[in-house]
C-alpha cells in the first residue's frame, strides 16, 4: 500500500512529505522534532516541524485515526475549543516494507501546556481552581454541542492562559461520540469519569511531590462536578426574554458572575415570541477586567467597576447589527467599544451634574448608575431603562449621599 496523506488543506501534504514517515515515531531524528512538553498518552506522540507549522503527530490504528480526525473537524465546525486536525497519514512502511501504524496530525496549540508541565513547580490552589473552572467550561460546551467525551481528564486537555483568561482545549477525541443531544445519563457518566480521572491524576502528582500540600485530590475531583452542575444549570435554563430584556439579561450575567464565571461572548437571536440569549462563559485571572476595559475603552477603573462596565458593554454590543463574533467583516470589538463610550457611557455620565458628583470619577459614576438601575429594575420586575435610573439617582440618591459626606459641626 502506498503512502497516503488525507488532509483538508492542499498545502499540508506538500509540507508533510518532508517528514520521515518510513520510521516509527520513537525513532525520528532530533532534527525533525520540537522540544515541547508532552502530556501522558497511551500512544506515541511527537512534536515536529512542518514548514512554519509545529505539528503534533500521534501513532494509532487507521480506523481510530480517521474517526478522531473527523470528530475533531466536527468540533472545529461547532466552535468547540479543541486542537486543529490537519491530516491522517496511512500506508506507512519501513525500509524493509514492514507496515507501520498510521498517524493523526494536529496543529500545535500555541501557548498551551499539558497539565503536568504546569505542575513542575508547585501551583497555587487559586490557580488550580481556575484550571478546574476552565475544564468545567470545556465539558459544558462539549455537552451542549452533543459531544460525549468518554475520557475527560487533565491528561486529555491542554490549558492556555491568554491575556489573563484561562481556557481548556480538548486534545484527544479518540473515545468521543457526537450526538444530536446528550441524555442526562450520558452527561453524568462523562462527569463521573472526569471526577475519577482528575482525582487519580492529582493523587499521582501528590505522590511525586508536585502538588501543593493544602490541595486534597479527592475534593478537587468533586469540585469539577459542582462547578459543572452550577454552570450547566445557568446556561441551559429557559432564556427567552420579552421586550425590555436588559434587566433579565443582567440578572443572568450576575448569576454567572456569582458562580465565578465571566461572559466571553453573548448572542441575541430575535424571534416572534421574544429574544433568545446564548452565553459563552470564560475563566479569568485577577485584574483581567481592569486591563480589558483599559485596552478597549481607555477607561481606568477598579476591578469590580471594570467587570460591571464590561458586562454592560457586552450586553450593548450584542444588540448592535454589526456585532458578529468570528465574522471578519463585522465591526471589531475596539470599534464597538469606542461607539459605546461615545453614545452610551459619556452621555450618561454627563447627565449627572458636576456639582453633585463630588469626588467620584466617571467610571465610578457609571458603575453607581448601573447598580441603581439594577436595584430599581429588580423592585419593578422589569427593566426601567438607564435614563429613568439616572433621573432617580440624581433626585433621590446623590442628595442623600452629599448630606452624609457633609462635615458635622459642634453646637
Amino acid at each position: 500500500m502506498a503512502l497516503q496523506i488525507s488532509a483538508t488543506n492542499p498545502e499540508h501534504p506538500a509540507l508533510l512529505l518532508e517528514l520521515p514517515w518510513h520510521l516509527p515515531l520513537e525513532e525520528w531524528p532530533e532534527r525533525y522534532l520540537v522540544p515541547l512538553p508532552r502530556g501522558i498518552s497511551r500512544h506515541v506522540v511527537r512534536y515536529a516541524h512542518a514548514g512554519d507549522e509545529v505539528i503534533a503527530v500521534k501513532e494509532l490504528a487507521e480506523r481510530p485515526a480517521l474517526r478522531e480526525y473527523e470528530l475533531l473537524r466536527d468540533l472545529d465546525r461547532l466552535g468547540i475549543p479543541s486542537v486543529d486536525p490537519l491530516a491522517v497519514v496511512t500506508g506507512r512502511t519501513d525500509a524493509e516494507g514492514t507496515a507501520l501504524e498510521p498517524v493523526l496530525i494536529t496543529r500545535h496549540l500555541r501557548g498551551s501546556q499539558p497539565y503536568r508541565s504546569m505542575f513542575e513547580t508547585t501551583m497555587r490552589p487559586a490557580t488550580m481552581h481556575r484550571l478546574m473552572d476552565a475544564l468545567a467550561v470545556l465539558l459544558v460546551r462539549l455537552h451542549l454541542a452533543g459531544f460525549a467525551w468518554g475520557d475527560c481528564s487533565l491528561s486529555n486537555t491542554l490549558f492556555r492562559r491568554d491575556a489573563g483568561a484561562y481556557a481548556a482545549y480538548l486534545v484527544d477525541a479518540e473515545t468521543g461520540d457526537l450526538h444530536p443531544q446528550l441524555s442526562t445519563g450520558q452527561r453524568e457518566y462523562d462527569l463521573d469519569l472526569a471526577r475519577v480521572n482528575i482525582s487519580g491524576e492529582l493523587l499521582d502528582l501528590e505522590a511525586s511531590g508536585a502538588l501543593h500540600p493544602s490541595v486534597d485530590p479527592i475534593e478537587f475531583g468533586m469540585e469539577i462536578c459542582a462547578r459543572y452542575r452550577g454552570l450547566w444549570e445557568e446556561l441551559t435554563r429557559t432564556s427567552v426574554y420579552p421586550a425590555g430584556k436588559y434587566h433579565y439579561i443582567e440578572r443572568r450575567i450576575r448569576r454567572l458572575n456569582d458562580l465565578g464565571f465571566d461572559v466571553a461572548e453573548m448572542q441575541i437571536e430575535h424571534s416572534s415570541n421574544g429574544d433568545t440569549v446564548t452565553f459563552v462563559p470564560k475563566v479569568v485571572d485577577a485584574g483581567h477586567h481592569q486591563r480589558q476595559l483599559l485596552r478597549l475603552t481607555g477607561l481606568d477603573a477598579e476591578e469590580n467597576q471594570a467587570r460591571r462596565l464590561l458586562n454592560d458593554l457586552e450586553s450593548w454590543m450584542a444588540t448592535q447589527d454589526d456585532y458578529a463574533p468570528g465574522d471578519p467583516l463585522a465591526a471589531r470589538p475596539e470599534v464597538l467599544a469606542h461607539r459605546w463610550v461615545r453614545d452610551v457611557f459619556r452621555p450618561t455620565v454627563r447627565a449627572v451634574p458636576l456639582e453633585l458628583r463630588g469626588s467620584m470619577d466617571a467610571a465610578e459614576i457609571y458603575h453607581e448608575l448601573l447598580e441603581h438601575r439594577w436595584y430599581l429594575s429588580e423592585r419593578a420586575q422589569q427593566d426601567i431603562g438607564l435614563d429613568t435610573a439616572v433621573e432617580d439617582y440624581i433626585t433621590n440618591i446623590l442628595p442623600k449621599a452629599r448630606e452624609t459626606l457633609q462635615p458635622t459641626t459642634a453646637e
